[in-house]
């Protein structure tokens, strides 16, 4: 299992929408990059220069926004995972 240093955050980027809700087939959309995701898990916090530490305040399992092409992709065993920054998440949906 991937484990983040500092701020980091880990998620696994939610899947795009390929048919709508009235059975319409959406073409290219595996080529659209989605801005939400499921935090997979969480680093420690980063130690500012001055000693304070700043702790992400999400949690695993939390449905997050994020910038949509903020952060590194990586695949591991497999699995394509989202690795960004703690102030790149906008928001927890839900």
């Amino acid at each position: 299992m991937l484990k983040p240093v500092e701020d980091k955050v880990i998620i696994k980027r939610n899947e795009p929408e390929k048919v709508t809700s009235s059975g319409f087939i959406l073409a290219g959309v595996e080529d659209e990059k989605q801005d939400t995701g499921v935090v997979i898990s969480v680093g420690p916090g980063l130690v500012l220069n001055n000693g304070d530490k700043i702790i992400p305040e999400v949690s695993v399992g939390d449905t997050v926004l994020f910038a949509k092409y903020s952060g590194t992709e990586v695949e591991h065993e497999n699995e394509k995972f989202l690795i960004l920054a703690y102030r790149d998440i906008f928001a927890v949906i839900g």
